[in-house]
């Protein structure tokens, strides 16, 4: 049973509240969201946590600013990456394009590489040496690295930086104590949740700020609700569960894990259909990541290993931000086809005999925000008639709705979304069809490069949360479709944008024939102005900020969030800049009915 609390009312709150590792925001009103995006101290100011590719944690901020006071200059700052390699990624995308002339420096002087370890003073099975990988650079040079960061999804875990901080903590409770100590050249803070730390840090040297009694109890009562309630939950486990716990989100994601029968023979796994109906698939075909991004990043990083990377990729569809990004900022660069019909896929035909050859093509299935389904089979057809990767996104359908990998080389997901479904850990997968034409090919790749990035504690979160997703998908099918039938008939709405309406042929062909799937838990809906969208928005009593797929239902100004610099030419894609994106929950149906409906009579 599914215990949801009731959203958090004040801006800036954590989502869902009280949660350290939250992935959302509450961001209560329609200004809310715009002062967000410029900046406004109005509202970033309030934040406790935000999505963590666009957000940085402030477990993360904390401890890099440790490990920055440890390594920088007085003009540099700093980010933290989970390897060595994602580290050199990093500088190589700042180098070309962080401008070093003004500074007066070469290129690649200004920005390095530190590494070292946290290191408790003493090791045992449950607390570890973590690595530490920092990319080092002037301090103007912050929005580069933050881009890299956001696009490419090669993010570390607050939970990482959370145990750091821990491990930072005891060691210096045992320099008081007077326990001998072991290469500690510095005093380090004192580590409390939620980034509410009052310590205050000196360049020269990290000092303890003292703070009243009062206070520190306080931060103690904190301390323990949030882990109360992310153990509660979270249903959280012991980390050193975690190899047994990503193991079975591999089953999972496979289609190969019964919650009642688990499979330990992988020639079985393989001879089986499973849930995605592909025999020869088993976990060893499933990789995991530290967000859905990264998977889309490390996806067009195969593609270019595997083809001429002089050619261009092609975005099918109006897809989420960062995937046009990549596809744009690595590599040879992108063809987009934004409006994603079978117009555009003529256009994209047309292209090809041409003679334009094309690297890989990335499509959503269906998109975010406008919910449209490309017509798959035919993109098959042209990858095996002109050569190229097909990877394909099913986050917002997922594959309890819609078998998307038999048509796919490459399928990936993001994790955070109803996977998961209590929005309190990132993840994302890659599977690769065993039985497509670059199997081979992107097998040994991966066995030569593959690294595992997802956090131990992540990977028990995610195994946790996931176990139940089949039965909430199911009943998040039903609740949207129950709303999206009363709004398309209600007469103060314009449009809703919903696989049921929009598409629907193309999402037909290829959906899951069984009375439990559905069309998926994300619609989007248009009112007659900004004024109505943003009355319908402000009235609308559930939780509202950013991300999708969660356990409730969570509401945005789409565009203005993911498009607010570039609202003129989101608009050419037929993605309005008032346009309102819902992601339904488990509510009761009746109640959700009732909500929406006193949201649409608040609009004169």
């Amino acid at each position: 049973m599914i215990n949801l609390m009731e959203p958090p009312t004040q801006v800036g709150a954590a989502i869902p509240a009280h949660t350290p590792h939250a992935v959302s925001v509450m961001f209560p009103t329609w200004q809310d969201n715009i002062y967000y995006e410029e900046g406004n101290p109005i509202v970033t100011s309030k934040m406790e946590c935000g999505y963590p590719r666009f957000f940085i944690h402030p477990f993360i901020q904390k401890l890099c600013s440790y490990v920055v006071a440890k390594f920088g200059k007085e003009d540099e700052t700093g980010m933290l990456f989970p390897s060595h390699k994602v580290a050199e990624q990093c500088r190589s995308f700042m180098n070309r394009y962080y401008d070093h002339h003004h500074q007066g420096s070469t290129t690649g002087a200004a920005i390095r590489i530190a590494e070292f370890e946290i290191t408790p003073q003493e090791i045992s099975n449950e607390i570890q040496r973590v690595p530490i990988h920092i990319v080092l650079f002037p301090k103007d040079a912050f929005p580069i690295a933050k881009q890299f960061w956001q696009h490419s999804g090669n993010i570390i875990s607050s939970r990482m930086a959370e145990y750091c901080l821990r491990i930072i903590d005891n060691n210096q409770e045992k320099d008081r104590e007077g326990k001998e100590t072991k290469n500690r050249d510095m005093t380090v803070p004192r580590f409390t949740m939620g980034g509410r730390s009052r310590t205050h840090y000196n360049k020269s040297n990290i000092k303890l700020k003292r703070t009243e009694k009062r206070e520190e109890e306080e931060e103690d009562d904190d301390v323990e609700q949030n882990l109360y309630l992310e153990e509660r939950y979270g249903r959280n486990l012991p980390a050193k569960f975690a190899l047994n716990a990503k193991q079975a989100l591999r089953r999972r994601i496979a289609g190969v894990l019964s919650e009642r029968e688990d499979t330990d023979d992988l020639k079985k796994q393989c001879e089986m259909k499973g849930d995605r109906g592909i025999r020869g698939l088993s976990e060893e075909d499933v990789y995991l990541y530290p967000c859905g991004m990264s998977a889309i990043y490390h996806a067009h990083q195969l593609a270019m290993n595997i083809g001429d990377t002089s050619l261009k990729s092609v975005c099918f569809g109006f897809p989420y931000t960062d995937t046009l990004k990549i596809l744009q900022k690595w590599g040879a660069g992108c063809y987009f086809y934004g409006l994603g019909e079978d117009k555009s896929m003529d256009e994209l035909e047309a292209l090809l005999q041409s003679g334009e050859r094309v690297l890989s093509l990335f499509c959503e299935f269906p998109s975010n925000p406008l919910l449209k389904s490309p017509d798959i089979k035919r993109l098959r057809r042209l990858a095996d008639t002109y050569h190229f990767l097909l990877v394909v996104d099913e986050t917002i359908g997922n594959f309890c709705n819609v078998a998307v990998l038999e048509w796919a080389d490459m399928v990936v997901s993001s994790l955070t979304k109803i996977f998961s479904g209590d929005s309190n850990v990132m993840g994302g997968s890659m599977i690769l069809n065993p039985n497509g034409v670059y199997y081979a090919q992107l097998k040994a790749l991966l066995k030569q490069n593959y690294e595992d990035l997802v956090w131990f504690e992540d990977a028990v979160f995610l195994e946790r949360n996931s176990r139940n997703f089949k039965e909430r998908s199911h009943i998040i099918n039903q609740n949207a479709e129950a709303l999206c039938d009363f709004l398309v008939n209600h007469p103060k709405v314009e449009k809703v944008f919903y696989p049921k309406y929009v598409c629907r042929e193309h999402f037909d062909s290829i959906k899951i024939n069984t009375d439990t799937a559905g069309y998926g838990g994300l619609f989007s809906v248009l009112l007659k102005d900004e004024k109505s969208a943003a009355t319908f928005y402000n009235n609308l009593h559930c939780a509202k900020g950013p991300s999708l797929g969660t356990n409730f239902t969570l509401c945005s100004p789409y565009t203005i969030l993911a498009h607010y610099n570039e609202l003129n030419w989101a608009e050419q894609y037929g993605v309005c800049r008032y346009l309102v994106r819902v992601s339904v929950g488990l509510e009761d149906k009746e109640k959700l009915l009732h909500m929406f409906s006193e949201a649409l009579n608040a609009i004169e």
